[in-house]
């Protein structure tokens, strides 16, 4: 079975047009993007880090968690946690904020089991866009209409189309 860090430097793997992420018996898991969904993960981590201060923005921020090591497609870490976790390979702990956009192929199951596995590996908040930009935020039990850690963040993205 392949670890998280030999991915990283396999060469084949860099050009894939797929996130990777890894279950809990090491197999690779791939699954599609699309152009809209780097863009919308791009602005979300773009709009958490003009709304706070203190921490760093990442995109597709990958988190060892009980199931594998999964991949958040935009997060936002303090400072503090970002000293801990930023020469990591595969955060040991989840940034605070752990946002998944989602892809046609994703399910209401798969994106709940994902909030669980980021909220146990220490995230604060767990958050979903969707293809129209609606963001959905979640602490560990239960949905809420804004966000507890960033409150100013808009509950729609609003369209860059002009």
């Amino acid at each position: 079975m392949p670890t998280w860090s030999q991915l990283c430097e396999d060469k084949s793997l860099r050009d894939l047009p797929y996130k990777i992420e890894l279950n809990g018996q090491g197999q690779i898991i791939m699954s599609p993007t699309s152009n809209y969904h780097g863009n919308f993960a791009f602005r979300i981590t773009e709009k958490l880090v003009e709304l706070l201060s203190g921490g760093e923005g990442i995109v597709e921020s990958a988190v060892q968690t009980s199931d594998g090591v999964k991949v958040a497609d935009a997060a936002w870490c303090s400072a503090g946690r970002w000293e801990k976790i930023s020469d990591d390979a595969a955060s040991h702990i989840a940034p605070e904020i752990c946002v998944e956009v989602l892809s046609e192929s994703n399910t209401e199951a798969e994106m709940m089991h994902k909030r669980a596995l980021f909220c146990a590996a220490g995230a604060v908040e767990y958050w979903l866009c969707d293809r129209a930009g609606r963001m959905r935020f979640f602490p560990a039990q239960t949905e809420l209409a804004r966000s507890v850690f960033c409150p100013e963040f808009p509950s729609i993205l609003p369209s860059r189309r002009r």
